[in-house]
């Protein structure tokens, strides 16, 4: 996750309360997915950004998973998101996101 993100995602979390945001990722790696979502849990663990040593807790899903698909209007996740579910490794990119939130989100 990018620094400028991560600046943004700290000021929305201090201005409206962490408990009140959650985070929906939309990256095609497994790898890089978790990295972003234990960024807004546990944490920058690079120690670059402006979220190095702040545990936020955020809730953080994928936009794959499916209670956030459930949320979609069906049409439009199918115009915009379902033909990436065809050629990504979505079993790994879930999973790996439900880790860091299973283990350093605070709101789920």
């Amino acid at each position: 996750m990018d620094l400028e993100n991560q600046k943004r995602i700290k000021e929305i979390a201090d201005e409206y309360g962490a408990e009140n945001l959650m985070v929906i990722l939309g990256g095609a790696e497994a790898e890089a997915s978790g990295l972003a979502c234990e960024t807004v849990t546990n944490g920058d663990p690079t120690f670059a950004g402006p979220l190095a040593g702040v545990q936020l807790g955020l809730a953080c899903y994928h936009v794959l998973e499916s209670e956030i698909k459930e949320e979609f209007d069906p049409e439009v996740y199918d115009e915009q998101i379902s033909m990436m579910e065809m050629v990504l490794d979505v079993d790994a990119i879930v999973e790996e996101v439900k880790t860091y939130r299973e283990k350093y989100s605070e709101y789920k």
